[in-house]
């Protein structure tokens, strides 16, 4: 069969080499006769796989021992929720940055639980830009500073991440975790939904430090709190199996393109697109500023609806998925993940110059 040239925002591509490797195990996982979605989550069998995977994001992030890596069900918008439940203690006041629909969506969720504030936002430039370093509003008292990494909506991405005065800095790093080395010690948490760069859908990782697990109140339901899953390992009730056991393939392929060859990759690909549309005579517009652009979600627009519409058609007969916008902005996006091969990129820039000379 010929693979598809896969844009998917999410659950987006996963590494081919992934996909065989799980497919020749399927029926039997190591010679247990059974597949991996079949083993107890008890079992020795299935504790190595859990193992490892913890193992590996360790490895290759360079996490330091004193933060504990958990595997959590109900994706980034659960997290939303559990954030500010376990870390936002009565009388203090949660900082949140707005660069997007996520981080709106993250506050939301805040305001249910106590006070917050916006330390920075950009929505009044419809999300085009990061902001300014400069422009964040963080007193240092505050219980966290929350930002979104990336975001895959308006193809936006920090590019250096702010000083918090102390304050534990809180990412969702959904949609670029993997794509480039950060330094694990300038947050207090991360978490990030699988489904982008680090597997199927399904799982969600959560890397807190120690010191934040003590603020989780003992009256917070058993499944909500970060101390069940940092005193039972994420095993306190049957998780996702087959998604970490997937998680695991994808940081062990990880691991062997090593994260800096990753990331040169990265950013050669988004080159090719940004290349074509910064060279197009304003045929293609950007929707990010130059200087926020995500290396993980080129966004852009052509000059009407109609011929947006026409692009998205014309690269669907030629095998490419996934390339509309988010519904709620419209235009055209491609997401180029991890997983997304150089070749496929080249192939949507080769498309992108002829549909412009045709029209």
């Amino acid at each position: 069969m010929k693979r598809a040239y896969n844009f998917n925002a999410g659950p987006a591509a996963l590494p081919l080499e992934v996909l065989q490797e799980a497919q020749a195990e399927l029926l039997d996982f190591q010679g247990t006769g059974m597949s991996v979605m079949e083993l107890s989550h008890r079992s020795k069998d299935y504790d190595a796989v859990h193992e490892e995977a913890r193992m590996l994001l360790r490895e290759i992030m360079d996490i330091p021992d004193n933060y504990d890596i958990q595997f959590i069900q109900g994706g980034a918008s659960l997290q939303f929720y559990m954030v500010p439940l376990n870390l936002l203690a009565e009388g203090q006041t949660a900082n949140y940055i707005l660069t997007g629909s996520w981080s709106e969506k993250a506050l939301a969720e805040a305001e249910k639980v106590g006070k917050t504030k916006v330390g920075a936002s950009t929505e009044g430039e419809k999300y085009r830009r990061i902001p300014n370093l400069q422009e964040l509003e963080i007193s240092g008292d505050e219980a966290y500073v929350h930002i979104t990494s990336n975001n895959t909506i308006y193809g936006t991405q920090w590019q250096q991440f702010p000083d918090t005065k102390g304050v534990p800095l809180v990412a969702d790093m959904s949609s670029d975790i993997l794509s480039r080395p950060i330094e694990v010690e300038r947050f207090g948490l991360i978490y990030a939904g699988a489904q982008k760069n680090l597997g199927p859908s399904g799982v969600t990782v959560v890397i807190i430090r120690d010191d934040l697990l003590e603020r989780s109140k003992d009256s917070l339901p058993t499944m909500l709190s970060y101390v069940t899953y940092g005193r039972t390992r994420s095993l306190y009730n049957t998780p996702p199996t087959f998604a970490i056991y997937m998680l695991g393939k994808v940081l062990r392929w990880v691991q062997s393109q090593g994260l800096y060859n990753i990331t040169k990759l990265n950013e050669t690909k988004a080159k090719l697109l940004y290349e074509v549309i910064d060279g197009s005579n304003g045929f293609y517009r950007g929707h990010a500023e130059p200087e926020s652009r995500s290396l993980m979600n080129v966004t852009f627009n052509l000059p009407t609806a109609e011929l947006e519409q026409k692009f998205l058609a014309e690269a669907k007969e030629a095998g490419f998925v996934g390339l509309g916008g988010h519904r709620s902005v419209g235009g055209c996006r491609a997401s180029i993940y991890n997983a997304v091969p150089l070749e496929a990129c080249a192939a949507l820039r080769d498309f992108m110059l002829v549909f412009k000379a045709r029209h």
